[in-house]
Parts: C-alpha cells; sequence; structure tokens
C-alpha cells in the first residue's frame, strides 16, 4: 500500500471516528451533565470548529484521492460541502428557530425539531458516506 493511499484511509478514518465519538459520547454527555441552556450554549460554541474541522479533513482526504481513486475523491469534496452547508446555512437556520422556540413563538419548536433532524440526518449520510469509503479503498487495494 502506497503512503497516500495509507494517508487517505487515516484520515478518512479519523474524520469518521470524530464523527461518531460526538455523536455516540460527546453529544448525551453534553445533554447529561449540562442544564438544557448550558448544553446549547456549549454546543453553540462547540459546532463551528466541529464543521470546521470536517471540512478540512474532508478536503484534504479529497484532495490526496484525487490521485488514488477518482471515485473516493468527488465523494469525499461532497462530505466536505456538507459540511460547508451546514455549517454555514443550516446551522444559523437552527440558532434561530431555537431562540425563537424560547421566546414563545408559534411553530419555533416544530421549525427546530424538522431542522435538527435535517443535521442529524446529513451527519449520519456523511458517516455512512465515510464507511463507504473506506471500504472502496480497502477493496481496491
Amino acid at each position: 500500500m502506497n503512503i497516500e493511499t495509507t494517508a487517505l484511509i487515516w484520515l478518512a478514518g479519523m474524520l469518521f471516528g470524530s464523527m461518531l465519538f460526538f455523536a455516540v459520547t460527546v453529544a448525551p454527555t453534553v445533554f447529561n451533565a449540562l442544564s438544557a441552556e448550558h448544553a446549547g450554549q456549549f454546543l453553540r460554541a462547540f459546532f463551528p470548529g466541529y464543521y470546521l474541522w470536517g471540512l478540512v479533513v474532508a478536503l484534504l482526504a479529497a484532495a490526496i484521492a484525487m490521485g488514488t481513486n477518482a471515485t473516493a475523491s468527488v465523494v469525499l469534496f461532497l462530505v466536505a460541502m456538507l459540511f460547508v452547508f451546514v455549517r454555514q446555512t443550516l446551522m444559523p437556520l437552527i440558532n434561530r428557530a431555537r431562540d425563537d422556540e424560547l421566546l414563545d413563538i408559534q411553530g419555533a419548536g416544530r421549525r427546530f425539531k424538522i431542522l435538527h433532524f435535517v443535521s442529524v440526518f446529513i451527519n449520519g449520510f456523511q458517516l455512512i458516506t465515510l464507511l463507504a469509503v473506506l471500504g472502496l479503498i480497502f477493496w481496491s487495494h
């Protein structure tokens, strides 16, 4: 296995692992250990860095994959663009819906739940996609 393929496996695996760790460990711990208000404050501070981390790692992996596996490169670029979408578009909408919900604005709670579900769905899609990329890399070598 060449160094590019090894780096690609490490990057995709690292991204998958960090995303899974957040979903399985960090998020539940935050909501169990902190009040709803403090959990919200923590997550609003945490998420921009989380999505930036994912973007950087996915782009780096996509760039490396360009020389070894074009399909993996395109898929990793899609994963990166989803981080951009969630960070720049979806996250502000979620925050606004949550703020409106706290102000007791009608329909805000439903809007928050739908937008939050979309973000969770995208995160799950990214995890499955990263797993598929890892499988593709292993199968092709």
